[in-house]
């Protein structure tokens, strides 16, 4: 077994940006995260960076600096240097990007709407979904729709030719789209958004002209985010039809994955600044996560996300993600007895990656044996990167360190097949206890998305499951009901309730409350790419739901002037006050649906 020790400084580099530094190339081709935010052909990366004071000084023809909000950065650099660049004393940590994933009715009628908003243009054929609504008609009481706020959807773009995004007179309702895919072309009038240096920004003026010459521009082809953005926003289907839009079409997905979360922080910063500059309240949905970290909101994606939700009057609403039924979960105690994490490995899976988060205090012995029965312990007296060989595969092993924002400590394995899969079967960790103050462990597997189905662990733990960043404290977590029979979606995420249920281990006592409400997550009815309409599922098309709801009380207290101060903190403070029972759950909070279900009528202060 080799054993490399991680030098002091390199304490400014996240644990998953050490291992990977120290990985091969083929490893870092083999492995699902190790690679990520790499460019081969320049032997650069692009990171993530906390930082304070004047970073542009760094800046170089080698070293390209994207300036965020809140001492945040997007740094481009050559691997050659970051240990150098590390030392800066600007520079407080660094991460690498992490792979998103899209977290995949008519639910308006269920969410307390009547005598709130506005009934849209919603075509016969869709009586079905929402109840013969007729096209264009207001119903009793506020009005409320949006009017005035502008609804921003990072995702995977837009059908804007889509009815939902226009105007009764069939001009474009989106005031900005910017297509971080394509490539600038100063002749065509092709730029990014001043202060970016890639994708592409079209105007509202911009997009008319495409209407109108029958030219496109910009494609959803996914059709993820035309689905999300009708939820929100859509004229015939949307909670908030009178809202103008914001769009940012996020980045270039890696070949088997979604857009990094550095474009994301891209997205966040240009919206807010947008928002800023039109002196207008901005209410974001975000339909995707990851689920690498401790989930205690200690990233700096998290606490970036933080940040952008105090700039600002907006509001941030995500999907927790549907995590909880997929056994990617492991919570437990461990005591000086030895103990066995199980799971299987399904057929096809070239490498597979797992965390272990633990009380830095706790002291253990940890040792991993394969399908095969052969068995390697770890070196547990120092931290840094070991590398295993068993079983014919390479595992890739990192011990990190407490961080000073962060007193939780992490082991990292990367399973690496060196050609072909790993070995099917049922792995195991034997964990015996040494020292133990708290005891308590939690392991995560890979999202769903990016493994086998036969791949999890075979005493999961569905608590403790959300996506990051939908562990982010001020930004409004969303959870998934059935609107049929009221009840909790099994697939949507589920966090903490601090007063309501008990966590899944010692780790998470003291969280937040997350979720902190539920929406319509299943079969929900959503405009589709190129035209008509579906029934969708997931905590992806469950947020949208809530994001129209908060444009429409923002547009109540602050484009109306009843409260200049609704946006923030204060709207997820509305919405709670405003949540309803749900079947089945009798204590409230609740780990799966927070505080209740989306009711956006007892939501308003009147």
């Amino acid at each position: 077994m080799d054993v490399q020790r991680m030098e002091e400084d390199n304490q400014k580099l996240e644990n998953l940006l050490n291992l990977s530094l120290q990985a091969t190339q083929e490893e870092r081709d083999r492995s699902r995260n190790l690679g990520t935010g790499y460019d081969e052909a320049g032997r650069r990366w692009e990171l993530i960076v906390k930082y304070h004071g004047d970073l542009r000084q760094a800046a170089s023809e080698e070293i390209v600096i994207e300036e965020l909000l809140a001492g945040y950065a997007i740094v481009t650099i050559p691997e050659r240097l970051i240990q150098a660049f590390s030392r800066l004393e600007e520079v407080e940590y660094i991460e690498v990007p992490k792979r998103l994933y899209f977290q995949q009715v008519d639910g308006r009628r269920d969410i307390c709407l009547l005598g709130v908003g506005i009934v849209g243009n919603t075509p016969d054929a869709l009586g079905a979904f929402t109840g013969g609504y007729i096209a264009g008609t207001r119903v009793s009481g506020l009005g409320l729709a949006g009017s005035g706020v502008l609804v921003g959807v990072a995702d995977s773009g837009i059908d804007y030719r889509n009815s939902e995004f226009l105007t009764v007179d069939g001009k474009s309702r989106i005031l900005a789209l910017w297509d971080q895919t394509l490539q600038p072309d100063a002749e065509k009038g092709w730029l990014p958004p001043e202060g970016f240096a890639r994708g592409v920004l079209f105007t509202r003026e911009m997009l008319n002209v495409s209407l109108t010459e029958g030219t496109q521009l910009s494609r959803d082809t996914s059709g993820h985010g035309t689905a999300v953005a009708s939820i929100a926003a859509g004229r015939g289907i949307g909670v908030a039809p009178d809202s103008d839009l914001i769009i940012v079409k996020l980045g270039v997905p890696l070949p088997d994955s979604f857009p990094k979360t550095t474009e994301l922080m891209r997205a966040m910063t240009f919206m807010v600044r947008y928002a800023e500059r039109e002196n207008k309240p901005l209410a974001v949905n975000l339909s995707f996560g990851n689920v690498y970290g401790n989930h205690l909101g200690t990233s700096l994606l998290e606490r970036f996300m933080d940040n952008v939700s105090e700039a600002g009057r907006n509001v941030v609403c995500v999907g927790s993600g549907n995590e909880a039924a997929s056994n990617g979960h492991y919570a437990g105690t461990i005591t000086e007895e030895k103990k066995q994490i199980s799971w299987s490995v399904g057929n096809y899976e070239p490498s597979l990656n797992l965390q272990l988060w633990k009380s830095y205090a706790d002291v253990m012995q940890v040792a991993l044996v394969a399908p095969n029965g052969e068995r390697r312990e770890l070196q547990m007296d120092q931290v840094g990167t070991q590398r295993i060989n068993i079983s014919g595969i390479t595992v890739l092993v990192f011990l990190g360190a407490p961080l000073p924002y962060s007193d939780v400590q992490e082991y990292y394995f990367d399973f690496i097949a060196k050609e072909g899969y790993l070995p099917t079967g049922i792995w195991n960790l034997e964990i015996t206890g040494y020292k133990i103050k708290n005891g308590a462990v939690n392991l995560y597997l890979p999202s769903y998305s990016a493994r086998s189905a036969d791949t999890g662990f075979f005493q999961s733990e569905p608590i403790g499951t959300l996506t990051i960043p939908s562990t982010s404290s001020r930004m409004i977590t969303v959870g998934a009901y059935d609107p049929v029979y009221q009840s909790y979606a099994p697939f949507s995420g589920r966090g903490y309730a601090v007063s309501g249920g008990e966590a899944a281990s010692a780790q998470f006592t003291n969280a937040m409350v997350k979720p902190e409400i539920a929406a319509p997550g299943v079969n929900v009815l959503a405009a589709v790419s190129g035209g008509g309409y579906g029934g969708f599922t997931g905590t992806s098309f469950a947020a949208p739901y809530v994001t129209g709801s908060a444009a429409l009380l923002m547009e109540w207290g602050i484009v109306r002037g009843n409260d200049r101060f609704l946006y923030g903190e204060k709207v997820k403070a509305y919405l709670i006050r405003g949540a309803r029972k749900l079947s089945g759950i009798q204590k409230y909070p609740d780990e799966r649906v927070g505080w209740g279900g989306l009711c956006v009528r007892d939501s308003l202060p009147l």
